[in-house]
């Protein structure tokens, strides 16, 4: 369970109310709006190593330089992976191999969303290219959920192939409870949760630790460990 927070006092909400990953992010700047560096350095402060700690680049362009300095940013700040979007549509695979090498070192992740059309064979590329995981997830929040852009064989699909190239692979992307089974079912790492998990269901609301229980709850009833 992927729980996205903004502040020191969320990362703490999310891990005493059970997240096994705390993602910095920042809501109100984009669909991967990043942290400035001195609430990422508390958010990682505030967990204490208890858990790890990912952070966005932010909504940042596929340019190899400055994607550079801002994941190594986000890495002296103290971020076990660092998330960058790849907002590109069409997607250009080539544009995707030199990223690792650039950042080597810096576990990074790739934030593919499926509102924009990704290829399926995305994942032997990203492997091969050295980016440690990939994600799926929506860049227009206002446009549905997730599973609204995809259906459940697409996703399958989309695992499967992540999981079989060795990729860290989590589903996200505006997730509401009766999302939470059927993507569990999948088998990915994980899911990632801002909006389920705020008050009102509001992602630029503060986390609420009920709704991170309820969550927390709900996907250990779909794996079999609640």
């Amino acid at each position: 369970m992927l729980a996205s927070v903004r502040s020191a006092e969320e990362a703490l909400f999310a891990l005493q109310a059970g997240a096994d990953l705390i993602d910095a992010k920042e809501p109100s700047e984009g669909a991967l709006g990043a942290v400035s560096p001195h609430t990422l350095r508390a958010i990682v402060a505030a967990v204490g190593g208890r858990l790890p700690v990912s952070a966005t680049v932010g909504d940042l362009p596929l340019d190899v330089e400055q994607l550079r300095l801002a994941a190594r940013l986000n890495a002296d700040c103290g971020a076990h992976f660092v998330k960058i979007g790849i907002f590109e549509q069409p997607l250009d695979l080539s544009r995707l191999r030199p990223v690792p090498p650039a950042v080597a070192g810096v576990p990074l992740i790739a934030v593919l969303f499926a509102d924009r059309a990704p290829p399926l064979h995305v994942a032997a590329t990203l492997a091969a290219a050295g980016w440690h995981g990939v994600m799926l997830d929506t860049a227009n929040k206002e446009a549905g959920s997730l599973r609204d852009w995809t259906d459940q064989d697409w996703l399958a699909d989309f695992v499967q192939r992540a999981r079989a190239a060795g990729l860290l692979v989590g589903l996200a992307g505006s997730l509401h409870e009766e999302d939470v089974p059927p993507l569990a079912a999948l088998g990915p790492d994980y899911l990632g949760f801002r909006g389920a998990l705020c008050a009102g269901t509001d992602r630029e609301e503060c986390l609420d630790p009920d709704r991170v229980r309820a969550i927390r709850t709900l996907l250990d009833r779909a794996v079999g460990t609640g």
